[in-house]
């Protein structure tokens, strides 16, 4: 029986936006380039990234979760435009990235990230980029010069948004067929009224 699981803390998207951000990856993939493209059913913003925790730690972890979420209210997420890390010249993480409602989303990160942290987690010592993962280039070649390019030409491309009320400590299980996601434990946004 397995002692440990693979978890990360994040907000599901919307179909609108799952669908948008399947027709930019077609868009982008018509580059060439050797990018392995996130399947946009499995779609996600990740707010932490926990790694191989112990099965029995869980459950404090989805309580630190449910703690953070109590004092955030819910709120839309808008998500456009397409980038990439550590940038779309040389990109290495393509990405879609948000726009309004990214205050609220920062605020729900820093709560969750402090929470984590008096468990034992390392606290993030990079900015948050609230963004969904929509390809990891491979191996560069001569079409990364074609990607950057579509990156650049929708740089402002419109994907909708997503009402956020909950957020989900997920397992994430490597497959031969790619990751697959399972929630451990849900946690809603109280809404201030």
């Amino acid at each position: 029986m397995k002692q440990s699981v693979r978890a990360f803390v994040a907000i599901e998207v919307g179909s609108e936006v799952r669908s948008a951000a399947g027709e930019l990856i077609e868009k982008l993939a018509a580059a060439g380039a050797d990018v392995k493209w996130v399947e946009p059913d499995s779609m996600h913003v990740t707010l932490k990234f926990l790694g191989d925790v112990a099965l029995k730690e869980t459950a404090r972890i989805c309580e630190a979760v449910q703690k953070a979420a109590e004092k955030v209210e819910p709120f839309e997420l808008e998500f456009r435009g397409a980038g990439a890390f550590p940038n779309a010249g040389r990109p290495r993480t393509v990405w879609l990235g948000t726009r309004e409602g990214h205050e609220p989303m920062l605020r729900l990160f820093e709560r969750v990230d402090a929470r984590l942290a008096k468990l034992g987690f390392r606290r993030e010592s990079r900015a948050f980029h609230a963004h969904l993962t929509l390809g990891r280039v491979r191996r560069a070649g001569p079409e990364i010069v074609r990607l950057a390019q579509l990156l650049q030409e929708n740089a402002d491309y419109p994907a909708g948004s997503t009402h956020v009320e909950e957020v989900i400590v997920f397992s994430s299980d490597l497959g031969p067929s790619g990751p697959s996601y399972h929630p451990l434990g849900r946690a809603k946004l109280v809404d201030g009224k």
